[in-house]
């Protein structure tokens, strides 16, 4: 029972206690309280506290093992999420030559112990090949009578594998060719982009004449070459849209895209306000935003492909199949080989789970497309027509006048 003071203040929020701190608001109304109270407890419940976490000595005593059990796969996903991240470049003439020279089998065989893909299979590989090792060595040592007769030799007949290893065979390619369908997709998707931003620049630059309007078509232009690199941060996970974006917009405009959800979309409602605030004929103005359709269409596949992978039952059904396999080969294959399962399961492990693998990676697109290429190649386009604006209006100019001079005589009157 608690023993109440004259003076009972009611609190007006919930009040956590813990063995470790007492609340200010507590402390302060301690003094009021009789010298001598019987008991004094508290039983508080609160549902948007958690639970306290359970001390290491509740701990499981498998929680070390589940540990180091976890360092190879963390550290293959660790090498698979940093080559995500890796910078993608555009092919140009010499890349292609290297990229089909004879060389290209050694070269490739040579930085095998390089390459994500291998690396990231070293987990599912190595634990397939010690199931292997511990099939073979049961299945010896039953056949040495080093266990009791009731011990069977695990073996099977390999009519089961002879009958699912076209399904198994459909199912990769189906998957991979799937992924490739995605990839191909997200690079069309760019590809549109990155030609209307192009166009878009180009008709800005030769379709925006008044000089009134210099600041605003600086503006528009940058805010054009803005919006492939807003989109490339929005589809690529970790980019940094505050960093690309900051020699590209003025530090108004990029606060003002930084604190919206939607980057991509603010850049597009800044050239669709730009647009209406130049001086144009109506035709021209509609043509200009008719330019925009082909941003909206690209944020729209890239969020989509973002949004809605493979159907999940199809790639989960992919991943059972493998592992049943190769759980189950070097049982399919003793008889016929031996020890010899033991390679036999590592290397189909190593090649099936390599396919898979490559589906998976390049189910996501963008990561695997030179983005920062492609968005810097609009910026270099655009400072180049630019440029080439200027000098191809010289030479115009000086053409006309040339023209003019030569048909008209010296006294002013026309040649005969």
């Amino acid at each position: 029972m608690l023993t109440q003071p004259t003076n009972c203040i009611k609190p007006t929020s919930n009040i956590l206690f813990s063995s470790n701190s007492i609340p200010k608001t507590f402390s302060r109304f301690h003094p009021r309280l009789p010298l001598h109270p019987r008991t004094l407890s508290f039983k508080l419940h609160c549902s948007q506290y958690p639970n306290p976490t359970p001390s290491s000595s509740s701990s499981s005593p498998f929680q070390p093992l589940i540990s180091i059990l976890q360092v190879i796969p963390d550290w293959a996903d660790e090498i698979k999420e940093r080559g995500f991240r890796q910078n993608r470049t555009l092919y140009d003439h010499e890349k292609w030559v290297h990229h089909r020279s004879s060389y290209r089998h050694l070269r490739h065989f040579l930085t095998s112990l390089s390459s994500r893909v291998i690396l990231s299979l070293i987990p599912p590989v190595i634990a397939f090949t010690l199931v292997a090792v511990v099939i073979a060595s049961y299945n010896t040592a039953v056949a040495l009578e080093w266990l009791p007769e009731f011990f069977p030799i695990l073996r099977s007949s390999t009519l089961p594998y002879q009958l699912t290893a076209p399904a198994l065979a459909l199912l990769l390619v189906f998957r991979t060719e799937a992924s490739y369908s995605r990839f191909d997709e997200g690079r069309k998707a760019w590809t549109k982009v990155i030609a209307g931003a192009n166009d878009f620049a180009r008709q800005i630059i030769s379709g925006v004449e008044n000089p009134g309007d210099a600041e605003l078509k600086k503006a528009l232009l940058q805010y054009v070459v803005a919006f492939p690199v807003a989109l490339k941060c929005h589809v690529i996970y970790g980019s940094n849209m505050g960093r690309d974006l900051q020699n590209l917009l003025e530090l108004d405009d990029l606060l003002v895209v930084l604190s919206s959800k939607h980057g991509p979309g603010c850049i597009i409602e800044f050239i669709s306000q730009n647009i209406r605030m130049l001086k144009l004929e109506e035709s021209r103005r509609n043509m200009l935003e008719s330019n925009m359709s082909c941003f909206h269409e690209g944020i729209g596949v890239c969020e989509n492909l973002i949004g809605t992978p493979i159907p999940l039952s199809y790639t989960r059904l992919t991943s059972r199949f493998l592992v049943l396999w190769h759980l189950t080969l070097p049982i399919i294959l003793w008889d016929d080989c031996h020890w010899i399962v033991v390679p036999a399961t590592f290397i189909s492990a190593a090649s099936l789970f390599c396919i898979e693998e490559v589906g998976v990676l390049i189910e996501e697109p963008f990561p695997m497309l030179a983005l920062d290429d492609l968005c810097k190649s609009v910026q270099e386009n655009v400072q180049e027509a630019l440029a080439r604006e200027k000098l191809i209006q010289a030479r115009l100019t000086a053409k006309g006048r040339t023209q003019t001079k030569k048909q008209h005589s010296p006294n002013g009157q026309p040649k005969s």
